[in-house]
């Protein structure tokens, strides 16, 4: 689409598929669940145009980018390690690069931010603040205490179970049932609430070639690849234990929709407008909470989101 170029990239022992355009300082998008390079498209076209090197690749588990077998090859050590060899292969010749991410993709620009800072020139991160995190505390226990067993976290531990689940309902209707309205309970044998007859009246941001596009990649690849970043929390922080207490020392920006999912976990308004936000990101210039918004919000507000993106990123050119 529009002179985007793709390639197949050998990092950190996996082949990563990258989508690119462009020329000059490198911008780096990475993406959530369910999706893949493609949820970058307006951004990749407009920053692009703008005097930017868009470079957006499909994660370990995603699109055309390789999916290992092993559950505990999703951690976010594995996740920032292949990103990291990825800068190395597209942009050697650049000691830092912007970074924008969503979703999964955010968590994941965090903690490159974290482990490292000289990597990242500034970040601007969407639907996911910067999550304090304890080994002493297992993340799944909390959400299975306020949520139940039904919270889609919780779902998606075992493995093989949802994945069985969302195939006898089809991927073409799983795909627009999450990017129109992302559950938080998934109660089983009837996940989405209704009956799968029913039908999908997709948003004004989303078409049902755009749809197809998700479709055709998770029907070769199916779900389980992405599902094994939830797999991996309790892991996650086990393995950080390390950074506990950590700030993120990159210049931030974070942006996310007040009917986002996210927005509703326990505590997290509270996390992010009473400062506790920016004790941990200390160079957190802004944050914005777009009304009316939902949770795949660089899709919904495509043209906002290339905006604040470029008008943050310019500053530091």
């Amino acid at each position: 689409m529009e002179g985007i170029e793709h390639r197949i990239v050998k990092v950190n022992g996996i082949n990563m598929h990258v989508a690119e355009k462009g020329q000059g300082p490198v911008i780096l998008f990475l993406h959530g669940f369910p999706e893949m390079w493609y949820s970058w498209r307006h951004q990749i076209i407009a920053l692009s145009s703008l005097g930017y090197r868009a470079v957006a690749p499909d994660l370990r588990g995603f699109g055309d980018t390789d999916a290992p077998d092993s559950i505990t090859s999703y951690t976010c050590l594995h996740i920032v390690g292949d990103l990291v060899a990825l800068l190395d292969a597209v942009a050697p010749d650049q000691e830092k690069v912007f970074v924008v991410g969503h979703d999964w993709g955010a968590f994941m620009a965090w903690y490159l931010c974290m482990f490292r800072p000289d990597k990242v020139k500034a970040v601007l991160n969407l639907s996911v603040p910067f999550l304090r995190f304890s080994s002493q505390i297992k993340p799944l226990d909390g959400w299975r205490a306020f949520f139940g067993n039904d919270y889609y976290i919780c779902r998606f531990q075992e493995p093989g179970e949802i994945e069985t689940e969302l195939a006898e309902i089809g991927t073409e209707r799983v795909v627009k049932e999450f990017l129109t309205d992302f559950p938080i309970l998934l109660t089983k044998g009837k996940l989405f609430g209704y009956s799968a007859e029913t039908p999908i009246t997709l948003p004004s941001w989303l078409s049902e070639e755009e749809v197809n596009y998700y479709v055709t990649k998770f029907d070769q690849k199916g779900f389980t690849g992405g599902l094994n970043y939830y797999r991996n929390f309790d892991r996650n922080s086990e393995l950080l234990a390390p950074w506990v207490g950590c700030e993120i020392k990159v210049p931030a920006k974070f942006i996310m929709g007040d009917k986002d999912l996210v927005y509703r976990m326990p505590g997290l308004k509270e996390y992010i407008h009473n400062g506790e936000f920016k004790k941990d990101v200390p160079l957190l210039q802004e944050i914005v909470i777009m009304e009316g918004v939902g949770h795949f919000i660089n899709m919904e507000k495509a043209d906002e989101i290339n905006k604040h993106i470029y008008d943050f990123f310019r500053q530091f050119d």
